[in-house]
């Protein structure tokens, strides 16, 4: 039996945390907190800190310390606009294929969407919005295409946070936009219609994103400004 090391269990409890969200990009990991929740030396955390910055989930700043990574504008923006590509044509492969029942499930989820819009949680909205996607996506008949999806889901969720946190508006219009791709599956769409409606949903997002930073971003700031985001 393999016992945990003081060093794996402090990164499995800093990994844990940045996964769920609740430690969001920027986040201070201040090593003698953690060392004191977990009732361990400062040496294993500094060591489970040093893992996760070579992973790319924490970064160091002077002054600031260690915090969980931000991502780069053009890194979110390459990686929505792949996401979209692929994600696009294998929501269109697997719809042929998707059943009534499946279809019954994708709906509920966005109908459970849709409720939590009344008392928006964006990380929950987050976690629904991919239960949604992976019933039009999981069955898709081509597994390297299915490959790439899964792989561009992985590299979103290594921004940690919800976009729908700070672009609210969206998830609305997200959840309207989950019905019209069902539909036009339901209604036997052309696999080309399927494909564009999946990939401008996609592409609606990383452009509300990308309005917001250009709103908000400080006078002079470069266009590798960090984005504290997801999908």
């Amino acid at each position: 039996m393999n016992v945990e090391s003081k060093s794996q269990q402090a990164y499995r409890y800093i990994r844990e945390r940045i996964d769920d969200g609740r430690y969001v990009p920027g986040y201070r990991l201040v090593l003698a907190q953690i060392a004191g929740e977990l009732d361990v030396s400062v040496v294993p955390v500094r060591e489970a800190i040093r893992r996760l910055e070579a992973e790319g989930f924490v970064t160091f700043q002077k002054n600031v310390g260690a915090q969980v990574a931000l991502i780069k504008e053009t890194e979110y923006l390459h990686t929505m606009q792949t996401l979209a590509l692929v994600e696009g044509f294998a929501t269109s492969l697997t719809a042929p294929y998707l059943s009534s029942e499946q279809l019954a499930r994708a709906r509920a989820i966005n109908a459970e969407m849709r409720r939590t819009l009344e008392d928006f949680e964006p990380h929950r909205f987050t976690e629904l919005n991919l239960e949604f996607h992976a019933v039009l996506f999981e069955g898709c008949p081509n597994p390297h295409v299915l490959d790439l999806v899964h792989r561009g889901w992985n590299r979103m969720r290594v921004l940690r946070d919800s976009s729908f946190s700070f672009v609210p508006g969206r998830a609305r219009a997200s959840v309207e936009e989950h019905e019209r791709i069902v539909e036009l599956i339901e209604r036997g769409a052309d696999a080309l219609e399927i494909e564009l409606a999946a990939r401008e949903h996609r592409t609606a997002t990383l452009d509300a994103v990308l309005a917001y930073q250009a709103a908000h971003k400080p006078a002079g700031a470069s266009e590798a400004a960090p984005v504290a985001t997801t999908t």
